[in-house]
């Protein structure tokens, strides 16, 4: 098994102390009129996301989420879908959310906040910790929990699913990778740029509609971000090469809920 030339390492967390997690995106997102054989519009919109996730997982997490009001448009017609009544307010919820097991929407869907069952899109630190720490072995466990070929999941997919959270451990992160760079369309690039210019390492996956890169911080190899980027045109009007997600992720350790860090 390779292994990433990277450090693997985590700030000290007390049981009081929460994870900061800064995110800035860009996400794509579809707008449908109702009308037969109407156009397909499909935009492009900024996000800014703090988010603080407790070391406790019943405490309170928080959620900051914004919209900056800048969008592109990737195919249709911006003017035809605002005309038709879009808004994309509609499309993402934004404001300030509160709640334990980070069940952030669970008041707007009128029920209680309740804990994961622990999983690689929605990783527990039990879940977590029970993860086999050697490369051949976590390759095994991805390939039986999410089989190769599905249209959605398959395992880089759900080690970036994991990743995300930005909760998996050093001691994990270093055997993950390189379980990741076992698998025939994932490679490792140097120096890829993030979208705010950061450099970073890039874990590729190379196959199928889209070409992810996981993006990786050099200096602790905690995750920063993704970039996906068509392979193929879409149905929808977008051509080869088109980027519909990315994002740049920095975080910290801080003391305190609301607390902000210094980068």
């Amino acid at each position: 098994m390779p292994e990433l030339p990277v450090r693997t390492s985590d700030e000290p967390m007390e049981p009081e102390h929460y994870r900061y997690i800064a995110t800035h995106a860009w996400w794509m997102g579809t707008f449908l009129q109702p009308e037969p054989d109407a156009p397909c519009h499909v935009h492009f919109s900024e996000h800014l996301l703090q988010q603080w996730t407790p070391a406790r997982q019943d405490s309170d997490w928080l959620l900051d989420r914004v919209l900056t009001g800048r969008v592109t448009w990737l195919a249709g017609s911006g003017a035809d879908a605002e005309e038709a009544g879009f808004d994309l307010r509609d499309a993402w919820p934004t404001g300030r959310f509160r709640a334990p097991y980070g069940d952030f929407y669970a008041e707007l869907n009128e029920c209680e906040p309740r804990r994961p069952s622990g999983a690689w899109a929605t990783p527990t630190p039990e879940f977590l910790a029970l993860l086999p720490r050697d490369p051949v072995a976590l390759l095994a466990r991805l390939r039986e929990d999410s089989p190769e070929g599905r249209s959605y999941s398959g395992p880089f997919r759900s080690a970036v699913d994991a990743l995300r959270s930005c909760s998996v451990p050093a001691d994990l992160r270093a055997p993950l990778f390189a379980a990741l760079l076992e698998l025939p369309a994932v490679t490792l690039v140097d120096e890829v740029k993030d979208l705010d210019g950061n450099l970073c390492l890039a874990l590729v996956h190379d196959v199928g509609a889209t070409r992810t890169e996981l993006l990786v911080d050099p200096v602790d190899g905690q995750y920063a971000g993704e970039r996906d980027t068509l392979r193929r045109a879409s149905t929808c009007g977008l051509t080869e090469g088109t980027v519909i997600a990315e994002t740049s992720v920095r975080t910290a350790v801080v003391p305190a809920i609301g607390a902000l860090p210094v980068f």
